[in-house]
């Protein structure tokens, strides 16, 4: 056999798959949450489809590398927390549109983008850690009422131009307006027992300590301190406090903030994006980011890890986060003028 017809062959094999396998699929995720709060869900996704998922840890600057690579990007799924960084990846051009009757049925309008930009895969209440030593009877609380003098230096924070309290601070600017927010934030700063600092983690260690009675968290950080994940100090400051589910006085939900995703603009592997995406949100996904990251589930119905459970009945606000962080300039803005960090 000539070398001219054996390239032929192997040409007309190419062309026709007659000998070349077929690839396997995979999809690329390009994310800032830690490698093992996704990867059972990941792993879980492999195991059902047989699609490869690579996904590469980028703690930060994640927007600026995709941007960088521009059309050339391998990156599928940009996957991020808090939901002004969902819609920050869609003001810089990074995400694209994608239409799924599965993912809108799991997913409340509130908690999505409504043009399908991004989509919310959990969420994670903004509660508060409350003594149970020296406030054992205290079981409701609205988010205005931290701002009561009769909480003057008891209660602790992290920095107030934290993403998780800039969303929180949007969010009582949408209730209250921007004046009644100014004058809840200040209040609020008057009754602090620190100055606002840490993680939230270490309300519930200042709490143990005596330095505060309340402190502001997110709900998730408890499950995964009870759960012994932290280690046994962390456990120690987390039974060390009860959880309340504050409400906003006017609507009576609480403030919910998010992980979740967005198909990147340049994704090489969209439909398989989308398929990764709709798999999250399905039952076994949901249980998963239950179990792995003691987050609520987006999809109503789905189950809750017993731990988080146990809060309380969690009714988030539902209100669209798309209207809420049109409030967030204004939010940290605000910190800076009652100047809430000094």
């Amino acid at each position: 056999m000539t070398a001219r017809l054996i390239s032929r062959l192997a040409a007309a094999c190419a062309l026709f798959g007659a000998a070349t396998p077929a690839l396997a699929a995979e999809v690329n995720i390009y994310t800032t949450r830690e490698p093992g709060l996704i990867q059972p869900m990941l792993d879980a996704y492999t195991k059902a489809t047989g699609t490869k998922v690579n996904a590469i840890f980028i703690k930060e600057g994640l927007a600026e590398r995709v941007a960088a690579e521009g059309a050339a990007s391998p990156a599928d799924i940009l996957m991020v927390v808090d939901y002004g960084n969902l819609i920050d990846l869609v003001d810089k051009g990074l995400a694209q549109p994608i239409k799924s009757a599965a993912l809108d049925a799991a997913i409340p309008p509130a908690f999505r983008d409504p043009e399908g930009r991004w989509f919310a895969t959990s969420m994670r209440a903004r509660v508060v850690y409350a003594s149970k030593d020296r406030l054992p009877d205290l079981k409701a609380l609205t988010y205005e009422e931290l701002a009561d003098p009769k909480w003057k230096g008891k209660v602790c924070i992290r920095s107030g131009q934290h993403p998780y309290n800039t969303s929180l601070i949007a969010a009582v600017i949408d209730k209250d307006g921007k004046d009644g927010a100014k004058a809840w934030l200040t209040g609020l700063k008057a009754n602090l027992a620190r100055k606002p600092s840490g993680g939230d983690r270490e309300g519930a260690k200042d709490i143990l300590a005596g330095t505060c009675d309340l402190a502001i968290g997110n709900s998730y950080y408890v499950g995964l301190m009870r759960s012994g994940k932290g280690g046994a100090d962390q456990k120690t400051w987390a039974d060390s406090i009860n959880v309340i589910l504050p409400t906003f006085a006017k609507s009576g939900g609480t403030h919910a903030n998010v992980s979740g995703a967005v198909v990147a603009k340049n994704a090489p592997n969209r439909d398989e994006a989308v398929k990764l995406l709709e798999f999250l949100v399905t039952d076994q996904g949901q249980k998963l980011f239950a179990e792995t990251n003691y987050e609520y589930p987006v999809k109503a119905g789905a189950k809750t890890d017993p731990i988080v459970e146990a809060f309380g009945t969690f009714e988030p606000d539902d209100h669209p986060l798309v209207e809420i962080a049109k409030n967030r300039k204004a939010a940290a803005a605000l910190v800076d003028e009652v100047g809430f960090n000094d």
